[in-house]
């Protein structure tokens, strides 16, 4: 098995889930009584909050040599926003990093979706290191909510409330009816770009087939770390 590098702390709710669904998947593929070898280092949140994307980008790259230094294979960042560093850190080191937006696009492929809704925070609502990786490798079409007011409210939503632990009916409400928007104008899938949603929101409350970016990216973790695919 190849040795992977986590980089995680944004949040470390998030991280945890990486790293557990990253060991049962590996455990369903080959069985219990092995789990793959993993390098993580958990950065501290607060340098996300600044937005400052040089301090950021400098921060990633540091980490990300530093995992490739102990020996780490390839790099999986825990989280949907900090792959805005993707194209900073991945021309400075000599082994991959497995983008979300690459675990997304294939599986929404599999499933024949045309036209992707997308929710998180507003720096991957509004950057273009998903949909543009969605378009130009995958063909498909990326929407977000039309307006700066709803795309504020889930920005606060994320930073204020999940990524902090707190799951309420207020923002579940919320986003069953950014879906619902979502649906109305066109799309056949939600990606769920941030690594909180899936704990806040599933199926039953979607009128749209959902799209964990967190569970897909753990699951191109497995197929990298057991040289699959």
């Amino acid at each position: 098995m190849k040795i992977l590098g986590l980089i995680g702390g944004t949040s470390w709710y998030s991280t945890e889930a990486y790293y557990r669904l990253i060991n049962e998947k590996v455990a369903e593929r080959l069985g219990a009584q092995t789990n793959p070898e993993m390098i993580l280092y958990s950065i501290r949140i607060d340098i996300m909050r600044e937005q400052d994307w040089d301090v950021i980008n400098r921060k990633y790259l540091e980490v990300a040599q530093k995992l490739e230094n102990a020996g780490a294979e390839g790099i999986l960042i825990c989280a949907n926003t900090p792959h805005k560093v993707y194209d900073y850190v991945q021309p400075r080191i000599t082994i991959p990093i497995l983008h979300i937006a690459r675990a997304t696009g294939k599986e929404a492929q599999k499933r024949s979706m045309k036209t992707l809704g997308l929710l998180g925070n507003k720096p991957t609502m509004t950057g273009g290191y998903i949909p543009e990786i969605l378009e130009k490798e995958f063909g498909l079409q990326t929407l977000i909510p039309e307006h700066e007011a709803t795309i504020d409210k889930s920005h606060y939503f994320v930073g204020k409330e999940l990524t902090q632990g707190k799951f309420t009916d207020k923002a579940r409400s919320f986003y069953s009816e950014q879906i619902e928007r979502l649906r109305e104008r066109g799309a056949d899938g939600i990606i769920l770009g941030c690594t909180e949603l899936p704990l806040l929101i599933d199926n039953e409350q979607s009128s749209l087939p959902l799209l964990p970016t967190t569970e897909l990216h753990a699951e191109m973790a497995v197929d990298f770390i057991l040289e699959e695919n």
